[in-house]
């Protein structure tokens, strides 16, 4: 019996010599942590998950992607922001230079002035072109006679319309005096060929404003009516484009 003890105590010191092994760190993390450090000066192993994040990051453009038909990701291009777009310029231009042909009542739902000022402008410079200053009548003529179209179409029309569109058809239908302004830097307009280019475009100018105001008020059975002042308006501009207003009264200042 003391030696069944003795063996058990003998196994006992047997396996006292050999070192108490614990459970193996590196294991046991390597099976629920793959990837992990097994110590701190340690590095991740080849075998492990790398992190991933959903999404990407788009690099920035230049500057000039802003002007674009873009933009910057999830921002307007800058020229939408202030009300120019060149699609628009071009649709409603070629109303105004085909004025046959069916208007959309819905042609000035997107009313803009870029157009309009760029026409303007125009018009000032071919006339400055051709020795006649009239920066000054051409922007006075337009304010003037805007008001006056816009008070007698709200008189009229049951529907209505804002002065914001009435300047916007007024200036896009002003294209074809821009014509006649490009054909003064080159001929004298003070002659037959000046009148008759002035009454044309008076005629094209009265009957496509006539046109899309008729559309877009519904007033059929007035265009008449709203084509009589805005014949006399367009008639200032090309009173402007014949003669040289200024050139008189330099004259008597001398």
């Amino acid at each position: 019996m003391w030696q069944d003890t003795a063996n058990q105590y003998g196994a006992s010191t047997s396996q006292a010599n050999v070192p108490l092994q614990f459970y193996a760190a590196e294991s046991y993390q390597s099976q629920f942590y793959p990837g992990s450090r097994s110590s701190l000066e340690g590095a991740v192993t080849t075998g492990g998950v790398t992190p991933s994040y959903g999404g990407s990051i788009q690099q920035p453009g230049g500057w000039w992607t802003a002007f674009g038909t873009g933009g910057f990701e999830g921002e307007p291009p800058l020229l939408e922001e202030l009300g120019i777009n060149f699609s628009h310029i071009q649709a409603k231009s070629m109303t105004v230079l085909n004025p046959l042909q069916h208007v959309d009542e819905r042609i000035m739902d997107d009313a803009d002035l870029a157009g309009p000022l760029l026409f303007f402008f125009c018009f000032g410079m071919l006339l400055l072109l051709s020795g006649k200053q009239q920066f000054g009548y051409i922007y006075g003529f337009g304010l003037l006679g805007s008001i006056s179209i816009y008070t007698l179409l709200n008189l009229m029309s049951d529907k209505g319309i804002d002065v914001y569109r009435v300047v916007s058809v007024l200036g896009y239908c002003l294209l074809p005096m821009v014509g006649v302004g490009a054909v003064s830097v080159v001929v004298t307009l003070d002659g037959i060929l000046g009148y008759m280019l002035s009454i044309l475009s008076i005629i094209w100018c009265t009957y496509a404003a006539s046109g899309i105001f008729v559309a877009v008020l519904r007033m059929s059975d007035q265009r008449l009516l709203v084509a009589y002042p805005v014949a006399l308006l367009y008639g200032c501009f090309a009173l402007l484009s014949v003669f040289n207003v200024g050139a008189g009264r330099a004259g008597v200042g001398r």
